[in-house]
């Protein structure tokens, strides 16, 4: 169990680069509303090779770390334990440093893709497409596991990227169908598209969105909308953000952290909202 929310507490999110981060906005909105002002919540720049370092010097006041690329998988060697929802896809991005010492880690991208689409209304699909492989196509395959009764497309750019893919699949037991991002755009007829990919990556493929498309989540959220994301909703289709990922993974953290539920999400929504405007 986490140490008491009463105590002055340390937490942060750590990744390589992390000066875009909006973890500290939605985590210092949860603590003021939760009433812990001696909690604390900062970001570092850390990459893989910093990372032990920066575990080495976490003192007893530290409650828990955030973490983005490239450490999801970096980090569990410096771990005790990982939760079965982390290990199903090798990727950490929520420690918790508990009152007796130890370090465990979770995955909350996973439950929080699904918090998110079951948000927007979209609890079960028939099929899904993902775009994209990398670290977070693997945790939207874990996602998609929980709500797809169908098969599940997934566009990569490269054999490798097929070749992981195809694994995660094996090891969650879903029913996956490796195709070209070249055919992209066969992805947007999908009852459910996730799009994984960086910033850009998808911009051409906004003037092949169907005329009745369904449900995009893409999870992105700067810049803000994308330009497949645009011509989605101006064409009437649904549109999860990845301001709605991050938030809800947050609210998840948060609860792990602080030992306090529920977190407040409309709480930590609005000031997430706040800073994207003001970006």
């Amino acid at each position: 169990m986490p140490a008491p929310a009463t105590d002055r507490r340390r937490a942060a999110v750590l990744g390589s680069p992390i000066a875009h981060s909006l973890s500290p906005v939605l985590h210092r909105a949860a603590y003021a509303e939760l009433g812990l002002a001696d909690w604390t919540y900062d970001r570092f720049d850390v990459d893989e090779t910093a990372l032990p370092g920066f575990f080495e010097g976490l003192g007893p006041e530290w409650a828990g770390l955030s973490l983005t690329m490239p450490l999801k998988r970096a980090v569990i060697p410096l771990l005790d334990s990982v939760s079965e929802t982390a290990a199903s896809v090798d990727a950490v991005n929520t420690v918790v440093l508990t009152a007796d010492g130890r370090r465990t880690g979770d995955n909350t991208d996973i439950p929080g893709i699904v918090a998110a689409l079951r948000e927007h209304g979209v609890e079960k699909v028939e099929s899904a497409a993902i775009l994209g492989a990398g670290a977070t196509g693997s945790s939207a395959l874990a996602a998609l596991a929980r709500i797809c009764t169908g098969e599940i497309a997934v566009y990569v750019r490269s054999a490798a990227r097929a070749a992981e893919m195809r694994g995660w699949a094996q090891r969650l037991g879903v029913d996956v169908r490796l195709a070209d991002w070249a055919d992209a755009a066969e992805a947007l007829r999908a009852p459910l598209v996730v799009a994984t990919t960086p910033a850009g990556a998808t911009d051409a493929l906004a003037a092949a969105v169907p005329e009745r498309p369904t449900t995009l989540f893409d999870v992105l959220y700067d810049p803000w909308p994308t330009a497949l994301a645009a011509r989605w909703s101006a064409h009437g289709g649904a549109v999860v953000s990845g301001l709605d990922l991050l938030l809800h993974q947050a609210v998840l953290q948060v609860e792990q952290m602080t030992g306090r539920t529920p977190a407040p999400l409309a709480a930590m929504r609005k000031a997430g909202e706040h800073a994207l405007a003001d970006r």
